[in-house]
């Protein structure tokens, strides 16, 4: 595989609090970086623009909105997300938006991805929440549903690739976030696994943020990443 390649694999959130520290990062990060994410954070303090400048500059960017509305919401705001240039989009893995969007997003290039469920959820987690089903099996369930909504690919915590791959097949991407380098911290993760083990499971890109941005040295820290990568 290519550097450039590897390098579209590794998509770094910017889950910071201002655009002055989102850019900070990515004129720190420079060309070791190609792909970024955006979430709530950042999007409700002008993430959202900015993820327009990225898109038109040449960087791929994964808005992660993870959308969830009646249908016609949900196909609004798809449409206009389209617009934007961005490369993928989350919405939640619940069939009727699901298949609302894949009609907003078609002839588009824009990749809908379905979460399936958080990375910061366990078994007690779920029972809160009124769900039946564990997590594995909520995974698996909401990844078939993806799949038959024609959506382009699934969100899910990195210890479930494998299983969700022999779902899906080997052409929709597979995102993991939660992913942690040899000696970081989980933090707030609970279902987390190394850079190199998870694209071995079946992961086609990787959500890194705290281990890069919180770092001293990021792309010092970027470039350990993708080295541990360039092992699978």
């Amino acid at each position: 595989m290519t550097d450039a390649a590897l390098r579209e694999r590794l998509i770094v959130g910017l889950d910071v609090p201002t655009l002055d520290v989102a850019e900070e990062v990515i004129s720190e990060l420079g060309d070791t970086v190609s792909y970024y994410k955006i979430g709530y954070q950042l999007a409700f303090a002008g993430g959202l623009g900015l993820a327009s400048e990225l898109a038109r500059s040449g960087k791929k960017v994964f808005l992660d909105m993870k959308l969830l509305d009646i249908d016609n919401t949900v196909a609004k705001a798809v449409e206009n997300i389209v617009k934007m240039g961005v490369s993928m989009l989350t919405l939640h893995a619940y069939p009727k938006a699901m298949r609302a969007a894949v009609e907003a997003a078609r002839g588009s290039d824009l990749c809908l991805l379905g979460v399936t469920v958080l990375t910061s959820m366990d078994q007690q987690d779920l029972v809160d929440a009124g769900y039946e089903h564990d997590p594995h099996t909520l995974v698996l369930i909401r990844a078939e549903q993806a799949f038959n909504a024609g959506m382009g690919g699934i969100v899910c915590a990195a210890p479930e690739a494998e299983a969700v791959r022999k779902v899906v097949g080997p052409k929709l991407a597979i995102v993991t976030p939660g992913i942690r380098p040899a000696g970081s911290a989980a933090g707030d993760q609970k279902r987390v696994m190394a850079p190199a083990d998870a694209l071995r499971a079946g992961a086609s890109h990787l959500v890194v943020s705290r281990p890069i941005v919180g770092a001293g040295d990021r792309r010092a820290a970027a470039e350990e990443i993708l080295a541990e990568m360039a092992k699978a």
